[in-house]
């Protein structure tokens, strides 16, 4: 009686290797496609967040709720300030008015070393409109990165 012994052949397994590594090759740019959209999505997300405390900062400000100087423009001297807080003036116990919870960090800077206040550009109010070059306060802010955007914009520029 004759066994005949069930397998795969060598050239049949060199195919399926070839196909695979194909399949797996074209997947390879998506899947980094993916990463770098979720990083933007964050990037996104934290330009909003630190937007929204100066601009809250600065309506606090305007309001009356924050010791001005005269010559001051009514936004933070530093981002740390918005997680510190300030005194509210108009608190009858003097508790502290607090912007953020904390500072997000920019995902598209490659800076480990850094603090998360530390990875952004800032912008002064008296600065010109592409000035992120620092001053008194913190009018804007935007990502240190010199890379390009899927949307082939500059993060630096979003």
């Amino acid at each position: 009686m004759i066994k005949h012994q069930r397998g795969f052949t060598l050239v049949e397994m060199m195919v399926t290797l070839t196909l695979l590594a194909c399949l797996s090759a074209a997947a390879l740019p998506l899947v980094e496609k993916y990463g770098q959209r979720q990083k933007e999505e964050e990037l996104r997300v934290a330009l909003r967040q630190i937007r929204e405390a100066l601009d809250r900062y600065h309506q606090a400000s305007v309001d009356g709720n924050i010791e001005k100087l005269i010559d001051a423009s009514g936004y933070p001297k530093d981002l740390p300030l918005l997680v510190e807080g300030v005194a509210d003036k108009k608190s009858p116990n003097k508790s502290k008015i607090y912007f953020l919870r904390r500072i997000p960090r920019d995902p598209m800077c490659d800076c480990a070393s850094t603090s998360d206040a530390e990875t952004w550009r800032i912008r002064s109010s008296t600065a010109a409109p592409n000035d992120f070059s620092g001053g008194k306060d913190v009018y804007d802010i935007a990502s240190s990165s010199t890379a390009i955007g899927l949307n082939g914009v500059p993060y630096a520029q979003w």
